[in-house]
């Protein structure tokens, strides 16, 4: 299938779009083996972190777009929390479609004009662009776990920026690796109502399955889920280490955390989906 743009998914779908962050080949190939058996689109997120840990962008966004292009479902790469401007104009170089410019830790006046840069910038290119006003909970930096995005500011930030989605606080923290965060759904109702362009949880590790159909509900559009995806990935490799700690082929074993990846995304983008 052809590459799809991340805006074309969530302009087409009819609830909320899953977005899964790519630690390494394998999660990619769980997420679309996911997508694939629940029928639904899905984005595969590549973080800078990720980047770090690979020492450079073009191996795993090389191996993330083979796996988009050889789906049978609509699949988007995404370059998720850049906050080096020098990163987005890779990604947009090796072919990634969308970026998540984070310059959430700056000031808001500079936040707001350093991402007006950039998604001009993007745009000239036809590359789709998400960003964050303040900070979501659970990092460091301008907000307590407990932060709210305001209407109002949010409604602003998206007209001086241009931004064509908008990351915001509700609730939720980002590496949550329980299931019990309580998400403020007035609040999303609000900001639904206040806020031109689609809406992106993040931290959605820590949401549970019945919270995440109603932030959908609400008005969530863009739902990023990492953490609880590598605990899935992690449990099973330990699982399967233990019963055969003999085993000295990582395929026997990486298998395992690939499968238990796979038959999470597609439960998740069924909860997602309605």
């Amino acid at each position: 299938m052809p590459l799809v743009g991340i805006g074309d998914i969530i302009r087409d779908a009819p609830a909320g779009v899953g977005a899964f962050n790519v630690v390494q080949l394998e999660h990619a190939e769980a997420i679309a083996a996911g997508a694939e058996r629940a029928g639904a689109p899905v984005v595969l997120q590549i973080s800078e972190n990720c980047v770090r840990y690979h020492g450079a962008l073009a191996p795993v966004a090389a191996a993330s777009l083979a796996v988009a292009r050889a789906s049978s479902v609509p699949v988007a790469v995404h370059l998720d929390h850049a906050c080096d401007r020098a990163l987005v104009e890779e990604a947009v170089e090796l072919g990634i479609g969308s970026v998540m410019f984070d310059a959430s830790a700056l000031p808001d006046e500079e936040n707001a004009a350093l991402t007006a840069e950039v998604a001009a910038w993007c745009h000239r290119r036809g590359v789709w662009v998400e960003a964050e006003l303040g900070e979501i909970g659970g990092k460091d930096g301008v907000h307590a776990p407990g932060a709210r995005t305001r209407p109002h500011e949010a409604a602003g930030y998206v007209a001086r920026t241009g931004v064509d989605a908008l990351a915001v606080a509700v609730g939720s923290s980002h590496a949550m690796t329980t299931r019990d965060a309580v998400l403020d759904l007035a609040l999303i109702a609000e900001l639904r109502a206040a806020v031109p362009v689609p809406l992106v949880l993040h931290g959605s590790s820590g949401v549970p399955d019945d919270t995440l159909r109603a932030a959908v509900r609400h008005g969530m559009k863009k739902i990023n889920i990492a953490t609880h995806l590598n605990r899935a990935f992690t449990r099973a490799i330990r699982d399967r280490l233990a019963a055969a700690p003999e085993a000295v082929d990582p395929r026997t074993y990486v298998r395992a955390g690939r499968d238990a990846v796979a038959a999470e995304v597609a439960h998740l983008l069924r909860v997602l989906g309605g």
